[in-house]
């Protein structure tokens, strides 16, 4: 009978020694062939995948009624407009005023007649412009201009920009304005995506991974993990918005680009600082990515989850945009985790410790001694150091100072912002806004519509004209030039303005499924707090009066209040969610109570802080009109999220530390091993935020701000300092009720 036992062989002494059996070596070619496999599927997916950068245009809508919740007033009005007006338009105003204040000339006024017939032959202009109408005062002129909104709405404008510069009398400025100018602004405003956006965002990546690992190489195989993801991603997200499954923006798409690139780059880097350990302990390049990938899978895999359970709770939202972002961003960052997964690891078991070069690596695990209080080498030794000896007095003045900046949180205003406002830097259409208003009334070409079955008609009007903040109320009908006509109320019946020669009948109102569609001109600009204010005390008038949900207000203003008030309900419904999601799952992965409470407590803090010192800049400072109230839900999903990945990061490494070397030692090894990487990862992922600067839209200038410094804060201030210092402080009853908080007498010892 053959022996079981391992092969032995003698000892010099004389006595035999037991052979050391190695694990059985993988063939050559599945160690070659395995990585190129992988290496060539990323490939092929990327370059399917790259061209649809520039078809993003094809499934995008800027259309902010789109994004509202079916059962929103504004949206029922907005899917009745097209039974009154006959087609699906939004309306461009032309503006022309005298500069030094004097009368148009009647000679001006009948080349603003000439301008208006040329710009009705503009291709994408539904039927014929207005003629000019003449301002009271005599010193403006208007034109209202049909675009058909299905098209290429920011190209139609644009050309009419082109005929208003070329075409315009001496004497005379001119402006495009009005809904269908502010969309081409705003659609204009994120025209940089494809291009700058990324290119900025990269070559910040780029640098900053140069200036870490001093390599040429590997900052390539890195950008390279993260490109590849975004293309895959995108080529996913694309077929959904065709499909007519997700709603793509500019906005969205735009934190699609951002959240991929620098979420897949923070995963890379926490798998090459793995790689890099394996390497310098001299291990062959197979076995150092099996090494690598089995202590990185875990803690990305656990980050990527617990990013994606936080998007996902954006589903519970009532805005199609927010409810988009959740699916949209989630394919995102689950291709940045299956790419530094995969195709990382492909890359460098194909290239190995030259990936590194110059710079080949050294033993990566910092030692520390067991009497800390001689002197050590290295930052973050030094920075364990100073943990262990001043552990409470760290973790108090850093919850102090964080709390103080919470205090800025106060001067926040998160309640809405003018669509004037959206562009930062020059807009024709504010330009614009500013000149009709002066002249004009402020809503003209941005009415209050009130949706009123036929027979309240009368009622309606008079409710309307005794309201304050409406200017003129006029009914859509088919049969008035221009398709409106002005209406009174006489004797309780409503009665249209007789048009044409004298004796000509009066048009009747346009009725579709029993209803009739009213215009109220506002008196102030469409989206003032004025104008809110009116349409708010409307809905409520309309209601008192014929019974709620009798008519429907919508329009430009309603849109944005119906926006706002969703918008502030959604951010008090998923803000506690998330913190409840991300809080099980800490638990789940640290099998402990007492640590994911501490570190959600010190997320909620940190994004407190980086909340009011970026309502103190934005107030302060950059002079902001306000902010979104989708800014601090966005703002604290990204920040809690991503703040949680570093948190698992430092807290995985530091409970595989504590399981061989007691809770306190395993605190300052685990920081000493992830200091490097979390820091690099916090360097990355606020430089790629930061890059939405460069898009001259407000709420991505905001979120930018907001989130690239409070994940630095995060970086150099929790996760370096409260963190470990309150763990140490704490020691192993971090870990209660887990068997690591119960530990044995020789832990107790250490943790002592």
């Amino acid at each position: 009978m053959a022996s079981s036992s391992a092969p032995t062989r003698r000892s010099p002494r004389g006595g035999t020694t037991r052979r050391s059996v190695r694990p059985p070596r993988v063939s050559r070619w599945l160690r070659v062939g395995i990585p190129s496999l992988l290496v060539l599927l990323w490939v092929v997916g990327g370059s399917i995948g790259g061209p649809f950068f520039g078809r993003v245009d094809q499934v995008a809508t800027n259309d902010q009624s789109s994004f509202l919740p079916q059962s929103a007033d504004a949206t029922r009005v907005s899917e009745r407009l097209t039974d009154f007006t006959g087609s699906d338009t939004i309306p461009a105003i032309v503006v022309a005023t005298t500069p030094d204040g004097s009368a148009l000339s009647d000679a001006q006024v009948a080349a603003l007649q000439s301008l208006a017939t040329d710009i009705a032959a503009v291709e994408g202009v539904t039927g014929d412009a207005s003629p000019p109408v003449v301002s009271d005062d005599g010193q403006a002129a208007q034109i209202f201009v049909p675009i058909d909104s299905s098209g290429e709405v920011r190209e139609v404008v644009e050309q009419v920009r082109e005929r208003v510069s070329a075409q315009v009398p001496a004497g005379v400025e001119a402006w495009v304005t009005g809904p269908a100018g502010f969309t081409s602004d705003l659609v204009k405003g994120f025209l940089g995506i494809d291009g700058l956006l990324l290119v900025v965002a990269l070559a910040a990546v780029f640098v900053i991974l140069v200036i870490v690992y001093r390599s040429p190489l590997l900052p390539i195989l890195v950008l390279l993990t993260s490109v590849f993801a975004l293309c895959v991603a995108l080529l996913t997200v694309w077929w959904l918005a065709y499909a007519g499954i997700v709603v793509l923006n500019g906005q969205v798409q735009g934190i699609l680009f951002i959240l991929v690139i620098g979420a897949a780059t923070d995963y890379a880097l926490l798998y090459v600082a793995r790689f890099r350990e394996a390497v310098g302990e001299g291990l062959r390049r197979w076995d150092a990515t099996t090494r690598a990938w089995r202590g990185a899978f875990e803690p990305i895999l656990a980050s990527g989850g617990t990013v994606i359970a936080g998007l996902l709770c954006l589903l519970l939202s009532d805005l199609s945009t927010n409810r988009a972002l959740g699916p949209i961003a989630s394919i995102g960052i689950a291709f940045a985790v299956l790419s530094a997964l995969t195709f990382l690891p492909a890359l460098l078991a194909l290239v190995g410790r030259a990936a590194f070069w110059p710079f080949l690596p050294k033993p990566g695990r910092s030692a520390l001694p067991a009497d800390l209080t001689q002197p050590v080498k290295g930052l973050w030794p030094r920075q364990a150091r100073l943990v262990a000896r001043r552990a409470r007095p760290i973790w108090v003045i850093c919850t102090l100072v964080l709390l103080a900046a919470c205090v800025g949180i106060t001067q926040l205003r998160a309640d809405g912002v003018p669509a004037s406002d959206l562009v930062l830097g020059a807009s024709e259409a504010r330009d614009g806004q500013i000149a009709l208003a002066e002249h004009f009334p402020g809503g003209s070409g941005s009415p209050a519509y009130v949706l009123v079955p036929e027979r309240e008609a009368a009622r309606t009007v008079s409710v309307l004209q005794n309201a304050s903040g409406i200017e003129a109320v006029s009914v859509f009908s088919a049969d008035a030039p221009g398709g409106q006509a002005s209406v009174t109320v006489v004797d309780g019946v409503l009665q249209t303005t007789a048009l044409g020669a004298p004796g000509a009948p009066a048009p009747s109102p346009t009725v579709s499924d029993g209803d009739v569609l009213l215009a109220a001109t506002l008196a102030d600009t469409a989206d003032s707090s004025a104008a809110d204010d009116t349409v708010r005390q409307l809905r409520t008038a309309v209601a008192v009066e014929l019974g709620e949900g009798t008519a429907l207000v919508g329009g430009v203003t309603a849109t944005d209040i119906d926006s706002i008030d969703t918008s502030i309900r959604d951010r008090t419904l998923i803000i506690p969610i998330v913190l409840a999601v991300i809080l099980l799952i800490l638990m789940a992965l640290l099998r402990s109570i007492v640590a994911p409470v501490i570190l959600i407590g010190t997320v909620i803090v940190s994004f407190g802080a980086a909340l009011g010192v970026s309502a103190l800049v934005f107030d302060g400072i950059l002079g902001f009109p306000g902010a979104d109230p989708a800014v601090p839900l966005y703002g604290f999903v990204f920040l809690v999220a991503l703040g949680v990945d570093y948190n698992i990061f430092l807290m995985s490494r530091v409970r595989e530390e504590s399981l061989a070397h007691g809770t306190r030692a395993g605190i300052l090894r685990g920081l000493v091993a992830t200091g490097g990487v979390i820091t690099s990862a916090g360097l990355v992922l606020a430089a790629t935020f930061a890059a939405l600067g460069v898009i001259p839209i407000l709420f991505l200038a905001q979120l930018a701000f907001i989130v690239a410094f409070g994940v630095l804060l995060d970086t150099f201030v929790v996760r370096s300092l409260l963190v470990p210092a309150l763990a140490y402080d704490l020691g192993r009853r971090i870990w209660w009720p887990s068997k690591l908080g119960r530990a044995d007498a020789e832990t107790r010892r250490l943790d002592a």
